[in-house]
């Protein structure tokens, strides 16, 4: 793994960069979406989405921003990784993260994201609810997501 180990808070001058993550990332993993509904997300994404969370994020031996995270009221509202760095466990620690440190225990994910679904059900979520549409009321299905409770062995 390369040196990512430090979470990072990243500033108001990096929501260009995290835009630019969010749309490789998407564009990486969700085939469903038209370019169009991509270029309308983007630009919510970087005006609105991104000041609505608290925000997280990697960053690579020369500082530049490798993934990021974001909470709201304990739900992780969004976690993308730029593609370059896919594999590398940067998901995992900004998900770990948001557990242990933002009281993270809740999220949605795209139905039809089944790299993302799988990442997901591997980290300890379990699915508990599906809406037919997404937040912005289009045909995309989100499946609710929550860690499942820990079970504590007596003995």
């Amino acid at each position: 793994m390369h040196q990512h180990s430090v979470i990072h808070t990243p500033k108001t001058s990096d929501y260009q960069t995290l835009t630019d993550i969010w749309e490789d990332s998407v564009r990486a993993t969700h085939d469903f979406l038209p370019d169009s509904y991509i270029e309308r997300l983007r630009g919510l994404v970087l005006t609105h989405f991104l000041d609505t969370v608290m925000l997280i994020c990697t960053k690579d031996a020369h500082q530049h921003i490798t993934g990021f995270a974001g909470v709201a009221a304990g739900k992780i509202e969004m976690l993308f990784i730029d593609p370059k760095y896919h594999g590398q466990g940067l998901g995992r620690q900004l998900l770990r993260y948001a557990i242990e440190h933002m009281n993270a225990d809740e999220l949605e994910v795209n139905e039809q994201n089944p790299q993302a679904l799988g990442f997901y059900l591997k980290q300890g979520f379990e699915v508990i609810g599906r809406t037919e549409h997404d937040g912005l009321g289009q045909p995309y299905p989100l499946l609710r997501m929550r860690l499942r409770q820990q079970q504590s062995c007596s003995g």
